[in-house]
């Protein structure tokens, strides 16, 4: 019976290292998919208002991968680079 227990008791000590292992990673994910739709969102904003102004940022893997890992700071410093 004490076999059955220690073993139940270790599986259980299992799932949780392994949920604890692949929980932090998920967030960092969730984190990067919200920052990069966020900030998808406000550079077409920028390029709606911005043809009024002749302003655009164009969207390719490096604006999307500075937007993804920075969010709306991200944007902002795209839109002060296409000033320069």
């Amino acid at each position: 019976m004490e076999i059955n227990i220690l073993t139940f008791l270790a599986c259980i000590c299992f799932l949780f290292l392994i949920g604890r292992i692949f929980i932090l990673p998920i967030k960092w994910i969730l984190k990067l998919v919200f920052n990069s739709i966020l900030g998808g969102i406000l550079i077409l904003a920028i390029n709606f208002i911005g043809g009024l102004f002749a302003l655009h940022i164009s969207i390719n893997i490096v604006t999307c991968i500075i937007v993804g890992f920075l969010g709306i700071p991200g944007a902002i410093v795209l839109l002060l680079i296409s000033f320069i």
